[in-house]
């Protein structure tokens, strides 16, 4: 009895083991048909048959087939890639036709569909070499063909896999997606000029229509024209504003106003007059928003620039280093907040045209994976321009030099005409722009004049005889200096010997000058009433060589009859 008892509880546990292994298969199995497609009852009933040219086992046949049948005016072959079940089974035939055609309209319009793009297996699963997707392999049933906005709402065309009981799974446009083709097509499709095209000119010539060969030329002379006349009238207002801030801002303006409004007037012909295939539309309207932030930031710029104009010749006036420190600190303070702008509005404008282009969205995840090798080789072609900005930065800040400071670079005197992005512009004593790059003028040593002040003492040195006399020398250097304008700080004013020959002496006069160039004159004023009181006055001060006939100096007027030594020869010069 135990034995046959034993024997019954094995046979119960295999058959239940083995039930519940059919029972696991079978649900393992219809999970994985969920992942694969979407099983349906019927297809396109109503529609027709399928044509043998409409081939829809996988995304690219589907989506090929169905742009080659709308290029030959198929719309109703083209409608068995389209899933109609939200339509009544008596009006497939008829709408599928005019949905079809309506849907390539969108594509071509709205947003280029490449079926090469698509891919080319049944199961649509990812195909990644490097097995770094993380959905590598893994069968798919849904995916997105194009994603358009309207009104700011944004509607995607999707394509799904279907299948109909034991039949082979098709690829086909969803029903939400054929739900949004009309409302697609009025946002997308022809405008009315377009309705007066003959059709003949619809025909297909390389990437445009031939209307469109025709069509965009003009469209950019009417607006070549517009900005023309926007220019002059600009222009126009420019001479008669008073002259002053607002006619050099209106002066500046110009083209940043007429590119302006040449954008807005095309993108106003493109909205209600005329459009184009997706690819020419998207080209333009890519153009038009960089336009539009371009000449948003350069009128905004020049309005920046016009106040720091008004203010300079308002507080600063004429750039030198006569002006207050605290003057020629603001300057450079405000060169440096423009610098800041031009920085900000660089950054602004460039977010805000990858936002409104969406250019992630379009070139996807490849643009992503090659974003780090292109900033490597941007960072190494513009590791000069980008250190000379960091400098100008630099200087800004810590202001080793500002604006009007006389600094003597690479033995120049240079006044300190502006601090820009990428270099300094310089101006010599003699009125030349030296440009010299940022980084290149920080890496040299120079001398700041201005640091302190700009007073500096110059010295004055006359050669004379060894019988002039000092103290008359000095006294007239004293008269002539307190004279000069340029000198300051009378009390420095000194004059001594500082050097002896065995023949001559040197005079040293040394005097303060309110600047460097200023000095500079003044000891040349100086030096020539110096010159003319002694030639006038003491020739005989003048330094020159002695030659010694007796023991007795000649110059004193002394032993002119004295004779010759019997030698009769000369006992040397000094």
């Amino acid at each position: 009895m135990k034995a046959n008892g034993s024997w019954l509880l094995r046979l119960t546990l295999a058959v239940a083991l083995l039930f519940s292994g059919l029972c696991m298969a079978q649900s393992q199995e219809g999970e994985s048909e969920e992942k694969q497609w979407f099983s349906v009852d019927s297809l396109n009933e109503g529609l027709g048959e399928v044509p043998e040219e409409v081939k829809r086992q996988t995304p690219r046949e589907s989506i090929r087939s169905f742009l080659e049948l709308a290029e030959q005016k198929e719309f109703s072959a083209a409608a068995h890639v389209l899933n109609l079940s939200d339509l009544d089974r008596s009006e497939r035939q008829e709408r599928g036709a005019q949905l079809a055609r309506q849907l390539e309209t969108v594509f071509r319009r709205g947003e280029q569909v490449d079926a090469s793009n698509l891919s080319g297996r049944e199961d649509a699963a990812i195909e990644d070499p490097t097995g770094q997707h993380p959905l590598t392999g893994e069968p798919r049933r849904n995916l997105e063909l194009a994603s358009l906005k309207v009104d700011g709402q944004t509607y995607e065309i999707r394509l799904a896999r279907y299948r109909v009981e034991d039949e082979e799974p098709v690829w086909l446009i969803t029903p939400d997606s054929v739900s949004y083709i009309p409302l697609l097509y009025e946002e997308y499709g022809p405008s009315l000029l377009e309705e007066y095209i003959p059709d003949r000119f619809n025909s297909p010539l390389g990437v445009l229509q031939i209307w469109e060969w025709i069509a965009i030329p003009l469209f950019l002379i009417v607006i070549g024209l517009v900005g023309w006349g926007v220019h002059g009238l600009v222009a126009l207002l420019a001479h008669w504003f008073p002259n002053g801030a607002p006619s050099i801002f209106a002066g500046r303006i110009r083209w940043p106003t007429a590119l302006l409004v040449m954008s807005f007037v095309a993108q106003l012909l493109l909205d209600y007059v005329v459009s184009f295939t997706a690819m020419a539309t998207s080209f333009i309207r890519v153009s038009l928003i960089i336009l539009v932030a371009w000449s948003v930031g350069t009128i905004a710029l020049r309005l920046v620039d016009t106040i720091l104009l008004k203010v300079t010749r308002r507080i600063v006036g004429e750039i030198d280093d006569t002006k207050p420190k605290d003057e020629r600190k603001l300057l450079t303070t405000l060169y440096a907040l423009r610098r800041g702008i031009i920085l900000i509005m660089v950054t602004a404008v460039s977010v805000y045209v990858l936002s409104q282009i969406q250019l992630f969205e379009t070139l996807g995840l490849s643009l992503l994976a090659s974003a780090s090798v292109l900033a490597v080789l941007v960072g190494i072609a513009g590791q000069a321009v980008l250190s000379n900005i960091l400098s100008s930065f630099q200087l800004s800040l810590a202001k080793p030099i500002r604006i009007g400071d006389l600094v003597m670079f690479e033995g120049q005197w240079c006044y300190v005409e502006g601090i820009f992005y990428t270099f300094i512009r310089l101006r010599s004593w003699d009125e030349r722009r030296l440009i010299v790059p940022v980084t290149y003028f920080v890496s040299k040593p120079f001398e700041n004049l201005s640091v302190k002040s700009a007073k500096m003492y110059r010295t004055l040195e006359l050669v004379v005889h060894l019988s002039a006399d000092t103290q008359v020398i000095r006294e007239k250097f004293l008269e002539y200096a307190k004279e000069e304008d340029n000198v300051v700080e009378h009390h420095k004013l000194s004059c001594y010997v500082t050097g002896q020959t065995e023949h001559a002496q040197t005079i040293s006069c040394y005097l303060m000058a309110s600047d460097p160039f200023a000095g500079w004159i003044a000891e040349m004023n100086i030096r020539e009433k110096l010159l003319a009181f002694i030639r006038d006055n003491h020739p005989d001060w003048w330094p020159r060589e002695v030659v010694v006939i007796s023991h007795r100096d000649i110059a004193k007027g002394e032993g002119r009859n004295t004779p010759l030594t019997e030698e009769g020869g000369e006992n040397g010069a000094s």
